[in-house]
């Protein structure tokens, strides 16, 4: 997965950054399973890209989230 930027984030609409969340989410559970059942071999350095990507995603979301409030 390639890393996503956050002036991508930026125009998407919220429920497209939720969507986007919940994909990365469940991409990241396959992962630390087959990590745990030992089957996890060219994918392992992809699960820091994921946890930053949904880390991203969750700054801008929380972003909006603030600028809602203090409207």
């Amino acid at each position: 997965m390639k890393n996503l930027k956050n002036s991508e984030l930026l125009k998407l609409k919220t429920k497209d950054l939720e969507e986007k969340l919940m994909d990365l989410r469940k991409e990241m559970s396959e992962l630390i399973s087959s990590a745990g059942r030992g089957t996890l071999k060219k994918e392992s350095g992809s699960l820091k890209s994921i946890k930053r990507n949904i880390a991203r995603v969750l700054t801008v979301m929380n972003g909006r989230k603030e600028e809602e409030d203090s409207d």
